[in-house]
């Protein structure tokens, strides 16, 4: 019971810590463990990550203070250590789905401290479950559209409602996967038969087959002008998954050793890249294989409902046009908010006089100021970074006092955006548009180790209201 013992003592260490700087590090040492061990732990035990017990506990106080009179959302954003009241917002908004400023008791969502309590029941009964829980199309409703003469359009949106439901289910699933496949009591000899008919017939073949049909429906919607075209990428490069030829080199060995003798996932060492981390690509340097499926899987279910969302982003805020550029090879340049705090509010002639003397030589074809915002190639949301200054030559050298992140993907999904009364949760409305304009087309956004978000200043930097024209960069892989 040590291990529950630690862990409650670290629940405990983090409650009393929300408003500090928490790190792993420190609150291992506590669970007696090292870093990545205990935090492999702690998401098996409590089903989430550390990272997002943090944030989700510290977005819930957050929204209790902000109800509390002559409270002000720049003193809570800092109290719960963001580094700016734009990286607060934008985290407050996904997590409660209202922007701080708009915050009232009926609307926010609570998420109160864990406990753990230990059941034992008849033994470990997930696993001939999880295949299914995934949320696969349901043909016959499909079909007895087709019966009824219903219109293309008709036949789409009933595609689109099972991908709406599917994003939401079937992450979970892929992540209770990897978690089953890390287990290493359910990974002995008598199981593994058992286990072979879950994975390769319960997933991978059943999926292979829904391709097949959704691909042959698409293909006959076609013509009519309903099908969003960046379906057949997302569906080529789930079958090249299903087929065991991952993508990612690093894989492709071990995931070819599993699909020709299924008695090496024996080996502790094959099924870690087999399962890749229970929480997927958002926090996962290192992928795997089950991490790739469900990426692949949510592609296909972006590219059927991801337009529509797009559509109803433009209700939001006025896009004035959107494409996929090539930046190069490039170093951002500027100063951390968490080293300057008054960056945020300070003239740029005022804040970064050396580097603008610079920029004649050294500038890019992105000449705006711009606020950009990463995690050193770290889980989303944890260890955030963000900088103002501007996108120079790879080889700029980084004056003295300065700092500098070596932008890692050379293509960005860039967006420009016009409102005429700017408020802050104008910038979180073009973090979603641009997000989600980016998922619908099937395009890349390397989550976690090269993803990062620029806001792009193009008529000068401002901190008031009023009219304003501003760009914003995600980062893609083309």
């Amino acid at each position: 019971m040590d291990w529950i013992q630690n862990l409650t003592k670290v629940i405990q260490y983090v409650e009393n810590h929300l408003t500090d700087d928490i790190n792993i590090d420190e609150i291992s040492s506590r669970a007696y463990s090292s870093s990545s061990h205990f935090q492999l732990v702690f998401h098996l035990v409590m089903g989430m990550t550390i990272g997002e017990y943090i944030r989700n506990r510290r977005l819930s106080m957050a929204a209790q203070d902000l109800l509390k009179p002559n409270s002000k959302i720049i003193d809570v954003s800092m109290r719960y250590q963001y580094e700016t009241q734009e990286s607060f917002s934008k985290a407050f908004t996904r997590f409660h789905g209202i922007p701080p400023s708009k915050v009232q008791r009926n609307k926010i969502k609570l998420f109160n401290p864990l406990t753990i309590n230990i059941t034992i029941g008849g033994g470990f009964v997930m696993s001939r479950n999880l295949s299914d829980d995934l949320l696969l199309i349901d043909w016959n409703v499909i079909d007895g559209q087709k019966s009824n003469k219903p219109t293309s359009a008709e036949i789409y949106n009933k595609l689109i409602d099972w991908a709406i439901k599917a994003r939401g289910q079937n992450q979970e699933v892929f992540d209770a996967l990897s978690a089953w496949v890390l287990d290493d009591s359910e990974w002995t000899g008598d199981k593994l038969a058992e286990n072979e008919q879950i994975l390769m017939q319960g997933v991978f073949a059943r999926f292979k087959e829904q391709n097949a049909k959704l691909r042959a429906y698409i293909k006959e919607l076609e013509s009519s002008g309903v099908v969003n075209a960046a379906i057949f990428g997302a569906l080529d490069r789930f079958d090249e998954e299903l087929s065991g030829k991952p993508g990612d080199e690093r894989l492709r060995e071990t995931v070819a050793k599993m699909f020709s003798d299924f008695s090496t996932m024996l080996e502790r060492s094959v099924r870690e890249k087999i399962a890749g981390y229970p929480a997927g690509s958002m926090h996962a340097t290192d992928m795997g294989y089950i991490n790739y499926l469900k990426d692949c899987d949510a592609a296909v279910q972006w590219a059927l409902f991801m337009p529509e969302v797009v559509k109803k982003h433009g209700h939001k805020i006025n896009r004035d046009s959107f494409e996929y550029i090539e930046i190069g090879k490039v170093r951002f340049i500027g100063k951390e908010f968490a080293k300057n705090p008054e960056i945020h509010v300070a003239r740029p002639a005022e804040a970064l006089p050396e580097l603008i003397e610079m920029l004649p030589e050294y500038g890019t074809e992105i000449t705006a100021l711009c606020h950009l915002e990463h995690h050193h190639g770290g889980e989303v949301n944890v260890n955030q970074c963000n900088m103002m200054g501007y996108f120079c030559k790879a080889d700029t050298p980084v004056p003295e006092e300065y700092d500098y992140y070596e932008v890692p993907t050379e293509h960005a999904g860039y967006a420009v955006y016009s409102s005429p009364n700017f408020d802050g949760n104008y910038f979180d409305a073009a973090y979603e548009f641009t997000r989600d304009q980016i998922l619908g087309d099937n395009v890349h956004i390397p989550y976690p180790g090269a993803y990062w978000t620029a806001e792009v200043f193009l008529e000068g930097f401002f901190t008031g209201s009023g009219a304003h024209r501003f760009g914003y960069l995600f980062s893609v892989e083309l």
